[in-house]
């Protein structure tokens, strides 16, 4: 279920007039190479015969050798789409003027803005509301251009190739780097759009509008500013869900600012935990450099959503075949070894001391008769307990031996790729001598080469987990009245009443109706909570198995006479045996918003930082999930003689939290640590709560 905002449900707006304008408008065109008007000019004449365009100089000279005009007024007809690149002093006069021109969408060349700070915030949201109000969407301030290959437009500086990758990007740097890259892979892009300061359009709308694009097959996104990250979530999940994959290289700019965090939740919380949280709730693809983006687009673009989690690993080198094998179990895959009709088919074609059993080392076949790489892999490929083929070492080099072996390694390397064709499942070489004719070859044929073993490696890894099933936020919101907060009391009734269990509880205001709680509670021992203290345990605020009534008066005096708390809070100890202490915690992102931790719990948590993070809400399905990806989830089902906790229970009480902070808007934080899962149950041993500024 993909998560709706009132932006998303009212659909996605229309883009036609920015990425298939019927006529357009440079402003600002200009004869100086070293200009911006200049470079958007000449690709802006490349249209010329598919669309009509038009220069605007304000000082109406021929630009390029063309007739220009001073301004929109002077054009012969309305335009779609005005690309502005004057000062930032000209620039709202010339929006308003491409509106009054008819124009359905603008471009943004132009900078400065940003560095007027909230002023210039203002202005641009100012800009940005005019032109909604005229039925327009602007692309910026700020940005490149745009530029779609299946429609002939190209209003950005530089030329990009064709292909059908949809790439939005804050950077032109990357944008250029990843081009390079993409055409070293044989692909190129369907569109592009510089995102700028997003002061009207934000990546959400044209992930949007990506995802329509019958030319756009992958969607390949730099970003540093999500805007409405949970939009941004919504348009990625839907365009996943239409069959087109969403891949985003950020820097961890969610604007998840964890400075003065008051909880263990939001000091264990980053920027890059909630990106990666948004990613696994939309099904994104994250990468961390240009290079790997270019590698997995090159793989999804040729594997789609294969398996690829069990691996076979061919090699021509014992050190290959052994690297390799620990780098793909490092990346998280499986090398299992080979059922006994597979070793022994391969046994038959390979020699003696070849390995057969996973890894395959070929031991040196290569050079007596370089077919022997495809008749391995065709084996590997067809038997069905192998998902995917790292093939690794020297393959691409046997050519530098000589013509003869030079033109069968040709030939072998086209019948590897006919035979990645025929079977579908991904295969990734590593080969030490790129730029041979025999990598070209693999490459034209579509098979992704790498010229490290990890990086192969790595690229099979990322397919392998976005094949796995996905589980998506759910729809409850947790909706409630607002909150208030008076310290521990408040939390814990507040967790109580959604759901999870607390030990039995009185409230007192001075020491001896302490006392008096004690009895009203029956048998002890006691635990003392001291509140209106945030971090109660480390202030001394919290005094555990007090035996009886005099003992909890005892203690309420101590902590009268130290902090002087508001009250406190009585309660019956909990048996802490066979139990195992969680944490599960919510806090508010700025850009993506809840966002739910689990991890151990008690005072172990911010030492161990064994944690795990999703967008909140979330249904116990995807709470148990959650919980199972911890790195000592064996404890939870049971280790050296200790009983299993009950899953479904806790899984039940983490969903329970995480939807009850997601359905407020105004707690900051809410934290449950510990919530002590056992074999017959859950019970939630503290709580606190964070209000919002």
């Amino acid at each position: 279920m993909t998560l709706l905002t009132p932006e998303s449900r009212a659909g996605a707006r229309d883009l036609t007039a920015l990425f298939a304008p019927r006529a357009v408008a440079v402003v600002g065109a200009s004869n100086d190479q070293a200009k911006y008007g200049n470079w958007l000019s000449v690709q802006a004449l490349r249209m010329r015969g598919r669309r009509a365009v038009y220069l605007v100089s304000r000082r109406g000279e021929p630009v390029l050798g063309e007739p220009s005009y001073r301004t929109l007024a002077d054009l012969p007809e309305p335009v779609d789409l005005v690309v502005i690149a004057v000062p930032a002093a000209g620039f709202e006069a010339a929006v308003d003027d491409a509106l009054a021109a008819g124009a359905k969408a603008i471009v943004g060349i132009t900078a400065g803005f940003g560095e007027l700070g909230a002023e210039g915030r203002a202005r641009e949201a100012a800009l940005a509301a005019r032109v909604r109000a005229a039925g327009a969407v602007l692309l910026g301030p700020n940005c490149l251009g745009v530029l779609d290959s299946t429609t002939g437009l190209y209003l950005a500086p530089n030329p990009l190739p064709a292909g059908t990758v949809g790439l939005l990007s804050q950077s032109g740097n990357v944008a250029l780097e990843l081009s390079r890259f993409l055409t070293d892979r044989g692909l190129g892009f369907s569109r592009f759009a510089s995102l700028g300061n997003q002061a009207d359009l934000g990546a959400a709308d044209l992930i949007r509008s990506c995802a329509a694009d019958p030319g756009t097959e992958l969607i390949a996104v730099y970003c540093e500013d999500f805007g409405d990250g949970r939009d941004f979530v919504a348009a990625a999940a839907d365009a996943v869900a239409a069959g087109k994959p969403v891949v985003l290289l950020t820097v961890g700019g969610s604007a998840a600012s964890v400075r003065g965090a008051k909880s263990h939740t939001g000091a264990l919380t980053s920027d890059t935990s909630v990106i990666d949280a948004a990613c696994r709730a939309a099904g994104i693809d994250r990468v961390t450099s240009p290079r790997q983006m270019a590698d997995l687009l090159t793989a999804l673009h040729r594997f789609g959503p294969s398996r690829a989690r069990r691996v076979a690993v061919l090699a021509d080198g014992g050190g290959h075949a052994a690297l390799a094998c620990d780098l793909a179990e490092a990346q998280g895959l499986s090398v299992p070894e080979f059922g006994p009709e597979l070793s022994a088919a391969l046994r038959a074609g390979l020699p003696p001391s070849a390995g057969v059993g996973n890894p395959v080392d070929i031991a040196g076949a290569g050079e007596r008769d370089i077919t022997v790489f495809a008749r391995t892999l065709r084996l590997l490929l067809a038997d069905p307990d192998v998902d995917s083929v790292l093939l690794t070492g020297y393959f691409g080099g046997y050519g530098s031996y000589g013509e003869r072996l030079a033109d069968a390694e040709l030939a072998t390397a086209a019948e590897l790729g006919e035979l990645v064709r025929e079977h579908g499942k991904p295969v990734a070489v590593h080969t030490m001598c790129p730029g041979s004719a025999a990598v070209e070859e693999l490459c034209r044929r579509g098979v992704p080469v790498f010229t490290a073993v990890e990086d192969a490696a790595q690229c099979l890894a990322m397919l392998a987990r976005r094949a796995e099933p996905d589980r998506r936020p759910g729809s409850a919101d947790g909706s409630g009245g607002p909150v208030t907060d008076d310290g521990y009391w408040t939390a814990r009734e507040l967790v109580r009443a959604a759901g999870v269990a607390f030990p039995a509880a009185r409230r007192a205001t001075t020491p001896d109706e302490a006392a008096e709680a004690a009895r009203e509670l029956g048998g002890g021992p006691y635990v003392v909570k001291a509140l209106g203290l945030l971090h109660k345990s480390d202030a001394g605020g919290v005094a555990l198995g007090l035996a009886d009534a005099a003992a909890v008066r005892a203690a309420a005096e101590d902590m009268a006479g130290r902090l002087a708390p508001p009250g406190f809070c009585v309660e019956a100890m909990a048996e802490l045996t066979d139990g195992v202490e969680i944490i599960v915690g919510v806090r508010r992102d700025p850009r993506f918003g809840p966002v739910a931790m689990v991890g151990l719990g008690g005072i172990t948590t911010e030492v161990l930082r064994d944690v795990t993070f999703a967008l909140a809400p979330l249904v116990p399905a995807q709470a148990r999930e959650l919980l199972l990806r911890l790195g000592a989830a064996a404890l939870l089902h049971g280790v050296r003689g200790r009983p299993a906790v009950d899953l479904d229970a806790l899984a039940e009480s983490v969903a329970a939290v995480a939807t009850l902070a997601a359905g407020h808007p105004e707690i900051a934080e809410l934290e449950v640590n510990p919530l002590l899962a056992t074999p017959d149950g859950c019970v939630g041993l503290d709580a606190r709560i964070v209000l919002a500024d």
